[in-house]
Formats: C-alpha cells, structure tokens, sequence
C-alpha cells in the first residue's frame, strides 16, 4: 500500500470484538490493534489481521483483571501495578512482542498503572525493572515500547521514563486520558512529552466531578468534550508529530461505538485539513 500521510486518521479496535471488514469499511488504512488479555496470539490470529491494503501501526496489550471503574480501582488493577499478577503481565507481554513481530508491526505499547511518585517505593522500583526488560525484549525485534498517558502527570511521567534509561521506550498519548482522570492540561502535556511521542489516541471526554473524590470523568465522541480537536492536532503539528491519529470510542455498545468512531473520523479529518490551512 501506498505510505501513510502525515497525521493520517485510524481507528483503535480490537481483537475477539472488531474484525477488519469492519475497520475497512469505516474508511480508514490504518490503526491500533488492541489485544484483551487471555486471547490466544498464535498464527490463526495473526492471519485475521493480514492485508496489503490495511496498515497496523501498534499493537496493544490489555490485561486480564484490568478495571476502569474509577481511580482508586484503576489503581488496583490496571497494569504493572499490581503485585500479584506483574510477572504474568510480564510474560504476556513478551508474547504481544512476538505476535507484534508475526503481523511485522515495529510497536507495542499499554498503561502500565498508577506509578508511585516516590523513585524508592518498591512499586516504583519493580515497574522500573520491568518496563527496562520489556524494552529490551522488544529490541531484539526492532520494537518500540510506548506507555499511555493519562494515570499521572507529564511532568511524573518523564521522570520514569527518564529513569527507566531504555532508546526505545516512548508514549502513546491520549489527551482525553489526562481529562478523565483530571491529571493534567492535554495541550500542555503534550508540549511536554512531544520529542517522546510514538503514537496517538484521537478521544474525547469530560472532566471528573468535582464533588465525587476518585471518580473519573466520562468519554465522550469526538468533539463533545473538553480536549478540542483542533487545538489538540494544530499542537500535534507544532511538535513535529506525523503518524497516525487512532480515533478511539470504548462503549458496549458496539452499533453505537462504531457509529461514533465513524463520526469521529468525519470530525478529525475537518480539523486536519482547517489546520492545514490556518
């Protein structure tokens, strides 16, 4: 296929969910695979996800266990974090790298939690460890390792990063993650980490209440809540970024969901072309 245009839109979709029909059929060459936890990665799925007119741009792992309910659950459950289930991560992981590399996709990425600010926390220490072995791992397939934004602020985030100390550890940035979990300007942060920005999540939201400590706010479809397309991709141009835009909608209901993503594609192609000529 022909190459991918500067800030081409796509689409987050998932395995045992989304098929690529679907994708295609939304307009759209390129996108972010979402592996769940506890989905076989073997060749039979590999081959659902091969086509010459259709680019993966990362894969990404989910976590069995994993629940968003709200932040003190996110902090529980979600990624690296906790204790009792990092080493079967870490090897889940590894076979996301592989599969990655069966489907010639050169990115991998995932939220790996609710990392403790305090660089001597045993959490902190063992999530360290750990993002530098899978860093390593996805070298030896000339992967990039991308962690997503929205669980702590930029400014923590590039802390870790820094002190993880791996070339091919990187961010997959989603503005309306840092709105929903009330963390942070999306425009500011994404002038912070720009230079360390891989990949892109095209997604919308609203604030958490003010008057509910913990909860998060609600997503929204693209262009109803606060982040603002077109700020978000004309500061998308000021940092140099030219991948993909991966417009993401997590409903149940599927109908729905893709009817929104479809929308949101419309809406995200309006704000490429007004910045362009803005």
């Amino acid at each position: 296929m022909q190459p991918l245009t500067p800030l081409e839109p796509g689409v987050v979709f998932w395995a045992g969910r989304d098929s690529l029909d679907e994708i295609r059929g939304l307009g759209v060459r390129c996108g972010q695979l979402v592996t769940p936890g506890g989905l076989p990665l073997d060749a039979a799925e590999a081959a659902k996800w091969k086509a010459d007119d259709f680019r993966i741009v990362t894969v990404f792992a989910a976590y069995e266990g994993e629940d968003y309910a709200d932040i003190p659950t996110v902090e529980r459950t979600v990624g690296f974090i906790p204790p009792a289930t990092r080493e079967a991560r870490e090897r889940r992981t590894y076979e996301v790298s592989d599969f990655a590399k069966m489907l010639g996709v050169g990115g991998i990425a995932c939220h790996i939690g609710c990392v403790p600010e305090d660089s001597a926390h045993p959490d902190y220490i063992g999530v360290r460890d750990l993002v530098r072995r899978i860093c390593d791992y996805a070298a030896k397939s000339g992967q990039t390792f991308a962690l997503e934004t929205g669980q702590e602020p930029a400014e923590i985030l590039l802390r870790f990063l820094k002190d993880v100390d791996r070339p091919n550890l990187r961010i997959n940035f989603d503005p309306a993650n840092m709105v929903l979990y009330g963390s942070g300007d999306p425009i500011e942060a994404l002038r912070a980490v720009g230079k360390l920005v891989i990949s892109v999540h095209a997604k919308d939201g609203d604030w958490p209440p003010s008057d509910k400590p913990g909860a998060l706010g609600t997503e929204r479809p693209l262009g109803q809540g606060a982040v603002g397309m077109d700020r978000f991709v004309r500061t998308l141009r000021e940092i140099g970024y030219s991948g993909a835009l991966n417009v993401e909608r997590e409903i149940e209901d599927q109908r729905q969901r893709l009817a929104d993503i479809g929308g949101g594609i419309s809406l995200l192609r309006a704000a490429i072309q007004s910045t362009q000529t803005s």
